[in-house]
């Protein structure tokens, strides 16, 4: 099978969104051909290079989503028209489609407090003024100067000023335009692209796009010229991330790119034969986007669990029945590692992640001393790199709240004294590796208020150790029931749990266990590939063979699909009609009685 990867700052770029897990798919499936799609997002990345590919990767096509390349592509009247014409009804569709979260909703949908989709008019009418746009770019060899031109700023502001646009697209100004036109353009880059061609998009079995948004269009468009099955990961959904940015826009454009956004995302549900969620925190936002629920399939993202193997065996009941000479060993080298790492120990809690205002260090350190006047001989590392200037900022402060908190302790009046908390960085002695982190304490503790998939955690569980956790994103689903979990921004809380598993070493022991157990059933390597190999099967399987039918002679039929069949919306789905009984049941002869 060829499959066509789409991915967005991600793979094959090193250090890339999500480009662990798409090397390992890539990897894993090795009997499959792989041609990676990828948008860079900065200079930066692109200089970075990429990651070492193996050799199933037959071809790789890059293109910038950071700047767009002139085309010198110069349009006559004809195009210039049908440019217009296409982007307005976009553009009209933005103005208005019922703005996510806020439009007029369904009594359950009022009751349940989640937004509508998009309605079917504006749904429709968006994907025919995308599609067509698609079209005149691959005619006449691209958009770019077009979508930059005043010509499409006009068309965008003849749509906000038209009746029946909503309050907040009327309400817009001339920078508020400029802005959308300007994102507008940005997002509409993949259109331009020469990679919808026989030899191209056209000639995988499969698109799979490791994310939504932008990097799923290049799908929907193989899709709309080839009819190539589309398969979408979410592991976070991107949709969501759009809700949550430019806080201080205008309520024109937040209000007119969140119905880009949203439009964009209905049709690749609508369009994807399947959605792949990685949790279940992700599959409910899905839903509440307007996914169908027949299309998901909940995979969980994998991980190596080689790195942690050593770890998590100390943890396992079976290493009570090693020999004794083992037992020494093994013994004496944890001895000595402890000895390297200053705060490591069986009273010791560890903390690892970004250090950032969402993973709340202060309820954090605010718990730790509770558990500290518990139980004084406790220590916590936190160990970690802070996330951009905000981050540092953060990790200033939480420098400040320890030293605050916890005074320098010395055994006596000649004596150098030391905090019992560790602000440390992966890397550095004792935490050269995530699983020395974890192996250098008794138990991991997540405090966080917002987390997606807590991958921590898993490495965490991977080692065999106990967790506790805030109840924040799939961190349930993730622990199931191998650790404790409390609610967020509850120091309280945090630090009993704590203390019940630092004074209770056999629980921790069989929390460990079961953790262990439990990651390396789910959260592996070798089940994440082993999902994705038979939902690429399932995918193809149900997906009708793209070649013309021919007659008798030989000849191709045109017409042997209906014209609607090629039509894009919602309308050409079968929907389910009441047959009147009078068309089903069989007729009765008549008779004329002959006397």
């Amino acid at each position: 099978m060829r499959i066509g990867l789409l991915t967005e700052g991600g793979y094959p770029y090193v250090g890339g969104e999500g480009g662990v897990w798409c090397d390992r798919l890539v990897r894993g499936l090795d009997r499959h051909e792989f041609d990676v799609y990828a948008f860079s997002t900065g200079q930066a990345q692109e200089d970075a290079g990429w990651v070492e590919l193996p050799p199933q990767v037959q071809r790789v096509r890059t293109a910038p989503l950071w700047v767009a390349e002139e085309d010198g592509v110069v349009h006559g009247r004809r195009a210039r028209r049908g440019f217009t014409e296409h982007y307005g009804e976009l553009a009209a569709a933005l103005c208005t489609a019922a703005e996510p979260g806020t439009a007029q909703k369904s009594g359950t949908a009022q009751r349940r407090g989640i937004a509508e989709k998009p309605g079917t008019a504006e749904a429709d009418r968006f994907a025919n003024a995308l599609h067509g746009l698609a079209e005149l770019a691959r005619d006449e060899g691209g958009l770019v100067a077009a979508l930059r031109s005043e010509q499409a700023v006009r068309a965008l502001e003849r749509a906000c000023r038209a009746p029946g646009a909503r309050r907040a697209a009327r309400e817009a100004r001339v920078p508020d335009l400029l802005t959308v036109a300007d994102h507008l353009e940005r997002a509409l880059r993949p259109l331009s692209l020469d990679w919808y061609e026989e030899d191209g998009l056209g000639a995988v079995d499969l698109c799979h796009a490791a994310s939504g948004g932008i990097a799923a269009l290049p799908g929907l468009l193989a899709r709309h010229f080839f009819g190539v099955p589309l398969v979408v990961t979410e592991y976070g959904v991107r949709l969501r991330t759009h809700y949550l940015t430019r806080p201080d826009a205008s309520p024109a454009v937040r209000s007119l790119l969140a119905a880009f956004h949203g439009l964009l995302t209905a049709e690749t549900y609508r369009a994807a034969s399947y959605l792949v969620p990685g949790n279940a925190h992700a599959r409910r936002w899905q839903e509440r986007c307007g996914a169908d629920r027949t299309k998901l399939r909940t995979i969980h993202p994998g991980l190596d669990a080689t790195p942690f193997a050593r770890v998590g065996e100390d943890r396992r009941p079976e290493d009570r029945e090693k020999d004794e000479e083992r037992e020494k060993q093994e013994r004496q080298e944890k001895q000595e590692k402890q000895e390297k790492q200053e705060h490591a120990g069986p009273h010791t809690l560890v903390w690892l992640g970004r250090v950032e205002p969402a993973k709340d260090l202060v309820s954090l350190l605010h718990a730790f001393a509770e558990v500290r006047a518990a139980e004084p001989g406790t220590r916590l590392r936190i160990v970690g790199r802070p996330s951009g200037p905000e981050g540092e900022a953060y990790l200033g402060h939480c420098r400040a709240l320890a030293a605050q908190l916890f005074p320098d302790e010395a055994d006596g009046p000649h004596a150098v004294g030391r905090n019992p908390v560790s602000f440390e960085e992966l890397g550095g002695p004792g935490a050269e590796t995530t699983a020395d982190v974890h192996a250098g304490g008794a138990v991991t503790v997540l405090s966080s208020v917002v987390e997606g998939f807590p991958v921590g955690l898993i490495e965490a569980m991977f080692c065999g150790r106990a967790t506790v956790s805030t109840d924040v994103g799939a961190v349930v689903e993730v622990i199931g029931g191998t650790g404790l979990v409390v609610p967020p921004r509850n120091p309280r809380a945090l630090a009993e749990a704590c203390v019940s598993l630092l004074r209770d070493p056999e629980r921790r022991a069989r929390l460990g266990a079961a953790a262990h157990a439990r990651a390396l059933e789910l959260f592996s390597v070798e089940q994440n590939v082993a999902a994705f190999r038979g939902l690429y099967l399932e995918t193809v399987a149900r997906t009708p063979v793209r070649r013309p039918v021919l007659d008798g002679a030989g000849d191709p039929q045109p017409f042997a699909a209906p014209a609607e069949a090629h039509v894009p919306g919602h309308w050409t789905e079968p929907t389910p009609r009441a047959v009147p009984t009078w068309a089903v049941e069989t007729p009765e002869p008549v008779t004329e009685t002959v006397r």
